[in-house]
């Protein structure tokens, strides 16, 4: 089987075809896709015929399950969770703000996969931002200096019980779970070198980072908002529009992502599961 690859023209990403991924994933196949994958940051599969059992089989060949909190898994399954919204939900949009997958936890995930179910007419597009590309273009003294912060990253401004998606969050069709653990707060550097590639990037956003280790918290607060307009520059983003049949995946470790809507009065949902962080 041969993979054809034809790279996006943007910032990230490339779109996959020529590869059954419901078949059999043979340690070449799986080789020659993590190389994409690594390259790219970004992959979409077109044209896929994936079920849950294939989506699983597909993650565990990645690299496996990563933890995933705050999300009911759909039934039947531990692992997958329905990205969903009915059609007449009039709920805020889910994750609209730029972000990495769980950066909050102590190890988060290398990547996340999504599985198209059902997929609207129009909008749902899913914006990327390239983190290598952001930080590799940053003037040699603001790179110097940024590498030298820890950032705090914590998940309660979203799912703690007042969070955004807590206990006033009502109407949505999503089984998001927020409870206390969302207070907890993990610190990674602010720049991280990727650990397969070597490569250096701006990891995660405004959101899920609420502090600087050592610096005050409204001087915090401004580093990261002029850090955040920065990482979101159009010239770094990659737009994916997304197909029935598609799987897309991508590596929380380089790239920042966030949902658009546009599809009114249509349904969407897509499965998800998280890569684990990866193990040398």
């Amino acid at each position: 089987m041969s993979l054809t690859i034809s790279p996006s023209g943007q910032a990230c990403g490339a779109t996959i075809t020529g590869v059954d991924l419901a078949g059999e994933l043979s340690a070449d196949l799986v080789a020659e896709i993590r190389a994409a994958w690594l390259k790219h940051r970004v992959l979409a599969f077109a044209d896929q015929r994936m079920d849950d059992d294939a989506l699983e089989r597909f993650t565990l060949a990645m690299g496996g399950f990563g933890e995933d909190p705050f999300f009911d898994p759909i039934d039947g399954r531990e692992h997958i969770a329905a990205i969903l919204r009915e059609a007449n939900e009039q709920s805020p949009l889910f994750a609209e703000n730029w972000h990495s997958d769980w950066s909050f936890l102590a190890a988060p995930p290398a990547g996340t996969c999504l599985l198209a179910i059902d997929i609207p007419p129009i909008g749902g597009d899913t914006l990327f931002a390239d983190q290598i590309a952001a930080f590799a273009a940053l003037p040699e003294d603001r790179q110097a200096y940024l590498r030298t912060l820890t950032a705090i990253h914590s998940a309660r401004l979203a799912y703690a019980p007042e969070g955004s998606y807590g206990e006033k969050d009502e109407g949505r069709s999503m089984a998001i779970r927020p409870d206390e653990s969302a207070r907890a707060t993990h610190t990674h550097p602010l720049i991280q070198r990727h650990p397969e590639t070597g490569e250096e990037a701006i990891f995660s956003t405004l959101g899920y980072i609420i502090g600087i280790e050592g610096m005050a918290q409204a001087e915090a607060v401004t580093l990261l908002s002029e850090l955040a307009q920065w990482q979101s520059r159009d010239d770094f983003v990659y737009r994916h529009r997304w197909e029935p049949g598609m799987l897309v995946m991508w590596d929380n470790r380089s790239v920042l992502h966030k949902a658009t809507g546009g599809y009114e009065g249509h349904r969407r949902e897509l499965h998800r599961t998280t890569i684990a962080a990866y193990a040398a």
